[in-house]
């Protein structure tokens, strides 16, 4: 399990548009040369992020991305959904069935449930993290699961 570029590369480029604040705006080419990706790579993950309602755009000479709703409001979850999806859904077991049409654990798979676990625990962190919070700094943001989730949740993230 692993994020994809496209969805590290897009919360980053999202980030640059939420640090422009609520009347700012970043053009493709700017966001682009600040992460030091393709303009074609940042199109098509501002595309994403505008036909889930996150962003939205303005051509023109003055025109590029600006967030389409307070950053309070976007939780990081939708996002990382808008761009590539969740780490489990429930169709991954037909994509891995060997050479059967259907998975030989199918009937009771112990594997699954962990996964499911893996995946409403991703979930329950992801929806409680919202833009406005990733704009923190780093140390602040070191701090968040002892403040919003507890320390009994996870612990301190150190580097």
């Amino acid at each position: 399990m692993k994020l994809s570029s496209l969805e590290e590369y897009g919360l980053r480029c999202l980030l640059r548009v939420g640090r422009a604040g609520p009347e700012g705006s970043v053009a493709i080419s700017e966001l682009a040369r600040s992460e030091g990706i393709s303009e074609p790579n940042v199109a098509k993950m501002m595309r994403l992020l505008r036909n889930a309602g996150l962003v939205q755009s303005t051509r023109g000479q003055a025109g590029g991305y600006a967030l389409a709703r307070p950053a309070d409001t976007i939780p990081i979850s939708e996002a990382l959904a808008a761009l590539g999806g969740r780490l489990y859904e429930a169709s991954f077991c037909d994509t891995h069935a060997g050479i059967g049409r259907l998975c030989t654990n199918m009937p009771d798979c112990s594997i699954r449930s962990v996964w499911r676990m893996v995946q409403r625990a991703v979930d329950d962190v992801l929806e409680k993290i919202t833009l406005k919070d990733l704009l923190a700094p780093e140390r602040e943001m070191n701090d968040w699961p002892l403040v919003r989730l507890g320390a009994a949740v996870l612990p301190t993230i150190s580097q």
